[in-house]
């Protein structure tokens, strides 16, 4: 028990001494991180966030799934409420994937083996995230469409591993298909919307701690520029890719910030372990592990497609 003990009340410490002897660092990192979640991550995923609990709260899943069915049901054995959380996890950005999986998984909603494959697959930045802030200043540097299908194509090989791994077939997908609106739990204004707010604000935190963390690793690491610059990108990715474009340049910079992307940073990864529910028995070690092989497929497919 000491043993265990030792390295996080040594890192207490240590975080304390930090504060104490630099504040001005942590105030402006925690100014940095309350920006991002008040201006940025609040107003863009709290309403995807509220929408989607309408939606499955509602029985309203097989309307936005029906265009994809064909594809995601047919041909990937999907159920509906896994196209869903796929779909979601797509277009809404970290960590509505995890959480649309974790609530499902939670409800009955979705086997134990399309869950786990699901959360390998269905948590990743947003196509407006990478195309308005990383590919922004990189246009010239590799298209956005390279740099779209660099992020997003590894999901493929990731699920048939992973569908291998956890023994998923559309056999053991549960259910077909939602709950119709009858048999649905039904929407509640009051309730949903103070348990996204509740989920809002677990983000929120992970944010404000790994954008101070950022800020004392820029203003104090010994490390050289380019090699902080990499390590800002592991840990939050706003400031990672800021610091990313500062440092680095050609293809380099566009494979560490398409890498960067597809991890999410440690800032991601405890976003992710807030939403998931104690009862949906996903793990996030298994999580952290898919994400770190498919930071290093995407950016082993822009080295490959830039280098000549």
């Amino acid at each position: 028990m000491k043993k265990s003990l030792f390295p996080a009340a040594t890192l207490s410490a240590l975080s304390l001494l930090f504060l104490l002897l630099k504040p001005e660092i942590a105030l402006a990192g925690a100014r940095d991180g309350l920006n991002l979640w008040a201006f940025v991550v609040l107003p863009t995923l709290l309403p995807f966030m509220l929408c989607s609990t309408a939606a499955a709260q509602s029985g309203g899943i097989s309307l936005l799934t029906a265009p994809f069915s064909p594809l995601l049901e047919g041909v990937f054995g999907l159920s509906e409420a896994g196209s869903y959380t796929l779909l979601t996890g797509l277009l809404c950005g970290y960590p509505m994937g995890a959480r649309t999986c974790a609530r499902f998984r939670a409800q009955g909603l979705l086997s134990a083996p399309e869950a786990k494959v699901l959360l390998a697959v269905s948590n990743h930045p947003s196509p407006m995230f990478l195309l308005g802030y990383v590919m922004a200043g990189l246009d010239s540097l590799c298209p956005a469409a390279l740099f779209l299908a660099a992020v997003y194509l590894p999901i493929l090989p990731i699920a048939v591993l992973a569908a291998k791994i956890y023994r998923f077939s559309p056999s053991s997908a549960g259910s077909k298909r939602s709950p119709h609106p009858s048999e649905a739990p039904g929407f509640s204004f009051g309730r949903d919307f103070l348990d996204c707010l509740e989920a809002m604000e677990k983000i929120g935190g992970c944010i404000l701690v790994f954008s101070i963390l950022a800020a004392y690793i820029w203003n104090l690491s010994p490390l050289p520029p380019a090699a902080n610059a990499c390590l800002l990108g592991l840990t939050e990715i706003t400031t990672g890719i800021h610091a990313l474009k500062a440092e680095l340049s050609g293809p380099l910079l566009a494979a560490a910030a398409a890498a960067a992307s597809a991890f999410g940073g440690l800032s991601g990864v405890f976003q992710t372990q807030s939403v998931l529910t104690k009862n949906a028995g996903l793990s996030i070690r298994h999580y952290v592990l898919w994400k770190l092989i498919h930071a290093g497929l995407t950016g082993l497919i822009l080295t490959a497609a830039l280098l000549p």
